[in-house]
């Protein structure tokens, strides 16, 4: 009988330090997460694509991203390949991962270039039809 009782003993002692584990680490990701890249990522991405959709043809916006920028200097990401666009997305990367993706409705040329070491300017234009003529 006395076995048994040291077994489980032993068995719940395991299981609550491996639980206990578990939960440090869970801890530490989330804590990780929310001040890390990923936060920032999604972020930048979803604020451009909802000032991209709200733009007119012939907007010019400059987004102060000083935050992305040193998130990307301690990821070793050059900070003009931090935003980028492909038709109708923005992809926003601050680390040498994929970075977050974002999609936009409005039927635009986008640009971006970097001023002044923080800022993107973000150059809204018409979108030229296949012929070459504009709409």
């Amino acid at each position: 009988m006395r076995s048994k009782r040291g077994q489980i003993l032993v068995e719940n002692l395991i299981f609550i330090i491996l639980n206990l584990a578990f939960l440090a680490i869970m801890f530490l990701f989330v804590i990780k997460q929310g001040a890390g890249a990923t936060i920032l990522e999604q972020t930048y991405a979803k604020q451009i694509s909802l000032i991209i959709d709200s733009a007119q043809p012939g907007a010019i916006i400059k987004i102060n991203m000083a935050d992305a920028k040193e998130v990307a200097d301690e990821k070793g990401v050059p900070f003009v390949d931090v935003v980028s666009f492909n038709k109708n997305s923005v992809t926003v990367k601050l680390s040498k991962g994929g970075g977050y993706t974002y999609t936009f409705f409005n039927n635009v040329e986008v640009n971006s270039y970097v001023v002044e070491d923080v800022f993107y300017v973000i150059t809204v234009d018409r979108k030229m039809k296949s012929g070459g003529a504009t709409p």
